[in-house]
């Protein structure tokens, strides 16, 4: 990354072999808490994780107002540099820096981590898109696709969703999608008080979690197996994909 590129939040896991990275973009709340605790899990499952900060430090928005205010200030040209430039910064810090990551996005975060997925696609393996899409043309990625989809989305169209799995199926992409029923957007993010779903959460970070291990080169990670529930068990998992992680091996990333 660039001296100009940003800034984000790295944490990598306790256990020094194979290393994989991950890629986490927020949603249009920014780089809140929630999103660094999701760091930490993923750091506690094996994983070198990365959150770039797509607002460059602006304050947190506190209400949907202020997210889609937020949102539309966002300069889409010093995004996209900087989501490109914090893929490579987090490769360079894996075990293996010549092998691809998974990214996983949130809402906003999701169309972006599909857009990387297109843009560079040698540096992708698997893709994860919460409650998001995005509309154009995948046929150049390399990677698999995974989306968790709300049942009841004001902000994403169930048509939005159809067409994006077929899309996907069509250029001829390995794809899985997920809904739940009962949910609205922002189900999985804990400080969503209001559309939290905590079961429906640990059923995304359990189906999340087996996603990375299959499609991240390498097969599971080091620092912990996947759970046993395949992705098509509706289930919910044991453990909540909000919870921080026990000792701070994180550190503010700025380069």
């Amino acid at each position: 990354m660039s001296d100009s590129a940003g800034s984000g939040y790295l944490i990598k896991p306790l256990e020094a072999t194979d290393r994989r990275g991950v890629l986490v973009l927020h949603s249009w709340w920014g780089l809140t808490p929630f999103f660094r605790r999701f760091c930490d899990r993923l750091s506690e499952a094996g994983y070198v994780a990365l959150a770039p900060d797509l607002y460059a430090g602006a304050p947190l928005p506190a209400t949907p107002d202020e997210a889609e205010a937020a949102l539309a200030r966002l300069d889409v040209n010093r995004a996209a540099a900087l989501v490109l430039s914090s893929a490579r910064a987090l490769r360079s810090v894996t075990d293996d820096p010549a092998a691809p990551i998974g990214v996983i996005g949130f809402s906003m975060g999701a169309s972006w981590a599909m857009w990387l997925a297109a843009r560079s696609p040698h540096e992708v393996a698997a893709t994860v898109a919460f409650y998001g899409t995005q509309s154009i043309d995948l046929a150049g990625a390399h990677c698999a696709f995974q989306g968790h989809f709300a049942e009841f989305d004001a902000l994403v169209s169930d048509d939005e969703v159809v067409e994006l799995e077929a899309h996907l199926h069509l250029v001829g992409r390995p794809v899985e999608f997920h809904r739940y029923p009962g949910t609205s957007h922002w189900f999985f993010e804990a400080d969503r008080e209001l559309a939290h779903d905590r079961g429906a959460a640990e059923l995304a970070w359990t189906r999340t979690e087996d996603f990375l291990a299959r499609h991240l080169p390498g097969g599971a990670p080091s620092g912990g197996a996947p759970s046993g529930d395949a992705p098509g068990d509706d289930s919910p998992g044991d453990d909540s994909p909000g919870e921080p992680a026990g000792e701070d091996r994180s550190e503010d990333a700025s380069s």
